[in-house]
């Protein structure tokens, strides 16, 4: 099913409290981690991070000398005292290239539209622990029966990108068939249809990013997407991509227009604003559409120059639009800005303060949040409380005002 907003409170019973001095430096941490805060538990380090000086850091700044796991994980507490640490997810660097080379040629789709009973016509892959597997063989000639057990729980369910045509087709028919039989889904099925088909939009935009036609749909997404959130701003929760196993560009541009359009309207921002704006922050990083995919995937930290080739992204992006009549002249700072810091150590030009644009500062932070909050084979998401934290640590970056405005919108995110 599509995100819900609603927090899910951890019962105290099922905790089991643990010295912040327990946590290993340098180890991926084996349980999630919680914390309390105003009488409630929340969820601030996932499984799998790298407990790094940095995040100690945060917590003796929160003052917090204790945080909590699930009475389940209590054994694994001395198994991971003696733990060495893994380097990466992918160890492998063979390994690494085939993973790398087969998710270039697969699609993520929607979990909730693979329902038991429907037929599809596509072959569908399960990406987990950075291993992708084919879970349903079939085609146009042979199709396949979705069962209760076909689809897993855990993990991203991806197509091969060839057939993002039946992909399509199959989620138009099967929203007109949900919409029938259930009238309470409807508005959810909307908002994931208009998510999945911004998704595969922003997938098109990025193999033909000089198609002015692709520019122009994705301007009629944005205003969907406008109206959608003007009229229920808890739509964003729907409209938001999360929990993925892995970084996909395409779900990373939705993400960040969402949240750019989601503060824009939170402060004030008038219609048009928010269209030039929300255009802008779903297409601010095109230009990573002409940076090679072994850059762009790299297990792993960059060298300097892996990490200037990265950077020409901003200006790329900015090359492509600037000739696209189907995109608004003001919407570009929203592209070329993103990467900007308030304390000028951001790039490409090291702008500070006033010289950094409103649609600059607000697609700064949601990029930030979101990178943040997803899976790479290097490093785990971080939680949407944590990566809150983490964006809130670094003031002199972000737009104070902007940031405390961001943080109410997604105070329902757990």
């Amino acid at each position: 099913m599509a995100y819900k907003s609603k927090i899910i409170e951890v019962p105290e019973k099922e905790l089991f409290k643990i010295d912040v001095n327990r946590l290993q430096l340098n180890k991926p941490l084996p349980f999630d981690v919680y914390i309390q805060e105003s009488g409630t538990y929340k969820k601030f380090f996932n499984k799998g991070i790298v407990f790094s000086n940095a995040f100690l850091e945060i917590l003796k700044e929160k003052d917090i000398d204790s945080v909590y796991i699930y009475q389940s994980d209590k054994k694994q507490i001395e198994a991971y005292s003696s733990k060495l640490l893994s380097e990466t997810a992918l160890e492998s660097p063979i390994d690494f290239k085939n993973y790398s080379f087969y998710k270039e040629n697969l699609y993520q789709i929607e979990r909730m539209f693979l329902i038991p009973g429907m037929e599809v016509d596509f072959s569908i892959y399960l990406l987990k622990n950075f291993k992708i597997t084919k879970i349903v063989d079939a085609s146009p000639e042979k199709l396949f029966m979705i069962y209760e057990d076909t689809i897993p729980e855990e993990g991203d369910i991806l197509i091969e990108k060839k057939d993002l045509p039946l992909y399509k087709e199959y989620i138009e028919f099967l929203s007109k068939r949900l919409n029938r039989i259930s009238e309470e889904n409807d508005e959810e099925i909307r908002h994931v249809v208009i998510r999945e088909s911004a998704k595969i939009l922003m997938t098109e935009v990025l193999n033909e990013p000089r198609s002015g036609e692709n520019i122009k749909k994705v301007g009629e997404v944005v205003n969907s997407v406008i109206e959608i959130m003007l009229n229920k701003p808890d739509s964003i929760y729907n409209l938001l991509n999360l929990k993925n196993y892995d970084y996909y560009t395409y779900i990373h541009s939705v993400n960040v227009g969402v949240l750019s359009i989601g503060l824009g309207i939170q402060i004030g921002m008038d219609r048009d604003n928010l269209y030039k704006l929300g255009i802008g922050a779903m297409l601010h990083d095109i230009g990573k559409s002409q940076i090679p995919h072994e850059i762009l995937n790299k297990q792993g930290k960059l060298n300097d120059t892996e990490y200037n080739i990265i950077k020409q992204h901003v200006l790329v992006g900015y090359e492509i639009l600037e000739k696209q009549k189907e995109f608004p002249t003001e919407s570009l700072p929203a592209v070329l800005q993103h990467h900007e810091k308030l304390s000028g150590r951001g790039y490409p030009f090291g702008l500070k303060a006033e010289e950094i644009k409103l649609f600059g500062r607000i697609t700064a932070i949601a990029d930030c949040y979101d990178a943040l909050t997803t899976q790479r084979p290097y490093k785990s998401a971080l939680t949407p409380y944590f990566a809150l934290s983490i964006v809130v640590r670094e003031k002199g970056d972000h737009d104070p005002e902007l940031l405390k405005v961001f943080i109410k919108m997604l105070g329902k995110i757990k």
